[in-house]
């Protein structure tokens, strides 16, 4: 996908170039991490990012090709410019499947999605670590999982069981993420470099 690249935009990413080294990284990686620091104006990303490049390009062949987009909150979905996505936390059905099983919203949300895009499916996880853990525990075949949720309980150990896992994933070691940073990293694959 094509777009418009504001001057303002052009400018951070020469400057962000400057503060951060991303020049020897594959190109799906670099379009990500640049991305992502853009959002957060964080060099720390650089380090903090997991990324499989083989697994970010067919992230990207799969958004190319109308693949659907299942986000855990409607925040992620907001973030995502130009591309339909399918967020469920807000489902009235989502809401009684978690009553009835104690589990989050979120989690529910996934469980129910999982249900309508078992396979070919991006999915994308930047606020609740149990969306990332339903997710995992379910049998889905995405064709990438974006496992940032954000938070003090549970996020790195959710983004570590998902780094156990034989899902191609985009992943960070530490206990931040959210809304933002994922919708980066969906952009950053449908749109990549915009000084390219």
């Amino acid at each position: 996908m094509k777009r418009t690249v504001h001057p303002i935009e052009a400018e951070s990413y020469r400057i962000l170039r400057a503060e951060a080294d991303t020049a020897g990284l594959p190109p799906y990686t670099r379009d990500v991490v640049e991305r992502i620091i853009h959002t957060t104006a964080d060099p720390g990303w650089l380090t903090d990012l997991v990324s499989d490049e083989t697994a970010l390009s067919a992230g990207a062949a799969a958004l190319a090709g109308g693949a659907p987009l299942v986000t855990d909150v409607t925040m992620v979905a907001a973030g995502v410019t130009g591309y339909p996505a399918t967020c469920l936390v807000a489902a009235p059905e989502a809401a009684a499947l978690a009553h009835d099983t104690g589990m989050t919203r979120s989690a529910a949300g996934i469980r129910l999605a999982a249900a309508r895009h078992p396979d070919g499916a991006v999915w994308v996880v930047g606020n609740a670590p149990t969306a990332l853990t339903e997710l995992i525990r379910l049998d889905v075949r995405p064709a990438l999982v974006i496992g940032l949720p954000v938070g003090y309980v549970g996020a790195a150990e959710s983004k570590a069981a998902l780094r156990g896992t034989a899902l191609p994933q985009l992943s960070n070691r530490s206990a931040r993420g959210g809304a933002a940073v994922a919708a980066a990293a969906v952009n950053a694959l449908l749109y990549g470099d915009p000084l390219a």
